[in-house]
């Protein structure tokens, strides 16, 4: 058993890198909620922002992870849903001082469009990724989206064939990655887009060179069982792989 959900899992892999990292977010006011909190904390996530619900438990994952490492998850939501559009409004200040605004859509899709529409207000850049994959996604997030990452049906499977950039008014890109044996997939998704984001932030590097650096580390995290627990330190990876860090 271990600490999960995709928001949290994105702040965990930024801020192993070294990423100042505040998650909004709503637990549980029960075990799961303070373990994931603990949790974070440990990782060096800021927090504060964390809501705590008496109405709903923490959201928890079954996961199921087969002889090729690939996973299948059954989530129940709880807390998550609970952060809406007016709950959303109570972080305006913490979306104000962000570089970034990372979202995913283990949560309310209203609180999720409040939170980028507070972004614009305030200039700041935003990055969506849209999963789990939902067919009847309220597409008018697009418009509020500067960057946007497809996961799970795609990102696993492209640690083996590669990533595709595309940027307005450029020509698509196919970047290929070293191919590695993969031991679990879960959370490879959130690896990548946790490590994309410090990239955009924290190196400042074009947008190739950092999915071409966040693919590599997504890629270390598969060859590790566990989610966050899967997830390199900046201490490993300057060790070992010292020039996918600066």
């Amino acid at each position: 058993m271990g600490s999960g959900g995709k928001g949290a899992n994105q702040a965990v892999a930024a801020a192993r890198l070294g990423a100042k990292v505040q998650l909004i977010a709503r637990v549980g006011n029960d075990l799961f909620g303070k373990s994931n909190i603990d949790d974070l904390t440990n990782s060096g996530v800021d927090t504060s922002q964390v809501e705590k619900s008496d109405t709903s438990q923490t959201a928890t994952a079954t996961v199921f992870v087969n002889a090729h490492g690939e996973n299948c998850i059954v989530v129940t939501l709880g807390a998550n849903l609970e952060l809406d559009d007016s709950s959303a409004n109570k972080h305006e200040a913490a979306v104000q001082g962000a570089s970034l605004v990372l979202i995913q859509a283990e949560v309310s899709p209203k609180g999720n469009k409040r939170i980028f529409e507070l972004a614009k207000k305030h200039g700041v850049r935003t990055f969506f990724n849209p999963a789990p994959g939902e067919p009847n996604m309220d597409t008018s997030i697009i418009a509020l989206t500067d960057i946007i990452c497809t996961n799970e049906n795609e990102i696993p499977h492209n640690l083996i064939l590669g990533c595709i950039l595309a940027s307005k008014g450029q020509p698509i890109e196919h970047i290929p990655v070293t191919k590695v044996t993969a031991v679990d997939t879960t959370g490879a998704g959130d690896c990548f887009c946790g490590s994309l984001a410090y990239f955009i932030v924290q190196e400042k590097l074009s947008m190739k060179e950092a999915v071409v650096r966040s693919a590599a580390i997504a890629a270390l995290s598969v060859q590790r069982k566990g989610t966050q627990s899967s997830y390199w330190t900046r201490e490993e990876i300057q060790r070992e792989h010292p020039d996918l860090l600066k």
